[in-house]
């Protein structure tokens, strides 16, 4: 029989920690997911209140000023602060978005922040991205080609074909896309998810890669690629605007014109 429950060891036990801020006109409540696997204890919830008039408008600074001021010890990842590197990318009141980015008061009420759902947590706000690069790297993220080189001179494109990239190659590799589709978490070991299959179709649709076949026949599975139902949760929450359902939609198309 199937088993729909978390594991005793993962289960939110326990009265977390409570840090509150004296006085202050514009206090913010946050409710961060804790969790050490060291200690031996069950994840917990604390919470903190942060007067806003002394901290920055992002997300990433509010997380900043605890771990500066009121506990070392939250754990998250963070590097540009940009939207760039995807280094920081969480749950925020139930929606996956990157913390640099995110503004503090486009979330309404008690701010709840946790890691990116259904991946293993190494510590805090820190999930592991083990098995998702291992995808990434199976899809075989180069131009790949046969044919020789131009002697002294690059593999061109023209504007048009050079156009058909947009929208493929500002994937930043935050797995927010992922991790907020149904059928990855249940699939996660078989199915390639959103972000992966947006990467495999930014080569398919590159016309200087001449390995177009061998990538279709890589992803021409029952679970690799044809998991993906369209619910649009990863369009709905990728921090760049991209649409990692339309990129599957052609990648199923050109399976389809090939088998025609």
């Amino acid at each position: 029989m199937a088993t729909f429950t978390l594991p005793k060891n993962s289960k939110i036990t326990g009265k977390g920690k409570s840090h509150t801020v004296d006085g202050g006109s514009r206090v913010k409540k946050f409710k961060i997911y804790r969790y050490d696997p060291d200690s031996g204890a069950n994840p917990r919830y604390d919470k903190f209140e942060i007067d806003l008039d002394n901290c920055g408008p992002m997300v990433l600074d509010a997380l900043f000023k605890i771990k500066n001021e009121t506990d070392p010890t939250l754990t998250f990842r963070r590097s540009c602060r940009e939207g760039i590197c995807g280094s920081c990318a969480m749950n925020m009141n139930g929606k996956n978005g990157l913390a640099c980015t995110t503004a503090i008061e486009d979330l309404p009420g008690e701010i709840r922040i946790t890691p990116l759902p259904h991946m293993e947590v190494i510590k805090d706000l820190v999930p592991d991205f083990t098995h998702f690069y291992a995808q990434y790297a199976s899809i075989r993220p180069w131009l790949q080609s046969v044919s020789p080189t131009p002697s002294g001179k690059e593999r061109l494109q023209s504007p048009e074909q050079r156009e058909k990239l947009d929208g493929l190659y500002e994937c930043i590799l935050c797995a927010c896309c992922s991790t907020s589709c149904p059928s990855y978490w249940w699939n996660s070991d078989k199915f390639l998810g959103p972000a992966i299959l947006l990467q495999a179709y930014r080569w398919l649709a590159d016309s200087r890669d001449e390995m177009t076949g061998e990538r279709l026949d890589q992803l021409e599975d029952p679970f690799r690629l044809y998991r993906c139902h369209t619910i649009m949760n990863c369009a709905n929450v990728c921090p760049k605007g991209l649409s990692p359902a339309k990129a599957i939609a052609e990648t199923k198309k050109m399976m389809a014109e090939r088998a025609i």
